[in-house]
């Protein structure tokens, strides 16, 4: 019996050891593996020379409000009245991805119209472009806040003064990132490599606004993008 158990181990430790030597020479030739290896466990600051678009993102509400409003959906009163926009097809369930995480939201739900979903999506896409390119592979941003009901809304105001009583978020239309947070595959991500995370996707809403594909705003006090379908 203790012959066994002895035998049993010692074979494991040979497979541990074949394996190890295999993956070591693996990445040992393969030189996109290894660069990639020494991103992933690296806490260099890497110089990316990245402009910061945050300051250009300056749409405001009052001048966007009134054409948000004519391309959404009728404001929802309450969790009923939104599920039915959804059973009709005029909002769509959001779910995460490997382009981006939805998180837990308190006073919005995750659903937004097919068209924003579609925009959210194209953003996704060019942050995954722009962030692989620089080594920060499987890069996601975070979207905290989609379409909100009408009874939700005094109870954030009380909470985040940037929150409008004409809100594009009541039309099924809007969208906020946030800027601070992202998941990445990297052992230790650094606070270059945040910057350049948020620069990143500050870039590419940034140039969705220049092809007239939406609003945004730099809202700092919530830490976030702030976008709207145009």
């Amino acid at each position: 019996m203790i012959f066994n158990k002895l035998r049993l181990r010692f074979f494991l430790i040979i497979i541990a050891i074949f394996f190890s030597i295999f993956f070591s020479i693996y990445y040992l030739f393969n030189k996109d593996r290894r660069n990639h290896l020494f991103i992933y466990f690296s806490t260099r600051c890497l110089d990316y020379h990245q402009k910061d678009f945050s300051k250009k993102l300056n749409d405001r509400i009052v001048d966007y409000s009134s054409a948000a409003k004519l391309k959404g959906i009728n404001a929802c009163k309450d969790e009923k009245e939104l599920r039915k926009r959804i059973s009709d097809g005029r909002l769509v369930k959001v779910s995460s991805g490997n382009k981006y995480l939805i998180e837990r939201m308190t006073f919005s739900y995750p659903a937004i119209t097919k068209e924003s979903k579609m925009l959210l999506d194209e953003i996704g896409r060019r942050f995954r472009d722009k962030t692989s390119g620089k080594g920060l592979k499987e890069a996601r941003f975070i979207v905290t806040s989609m379409t909100r009901k009408t009874e939700s809304m005094k109870s954030l105001r009380r909470n985040n003064q940037n929150a409008s009583e004409n809100s594009p978020h009541l039309y099924g239309n809007a969208f906020d990132i946030s800027y601070k947070r992202f998941i990445v595959r990297k052992w230790v991500v650094t606070n270059c490599d945040k910057k350049f995370l948020k620069d990143a996707l500050g870039e590419v809403i940034w140039e969705l606004r220049e092809e007239g594909k939406c609003w945004a705003t730099y809202e700092k006090g919530q830490s976030c993008y702030h976008i709207v379908l145009r």
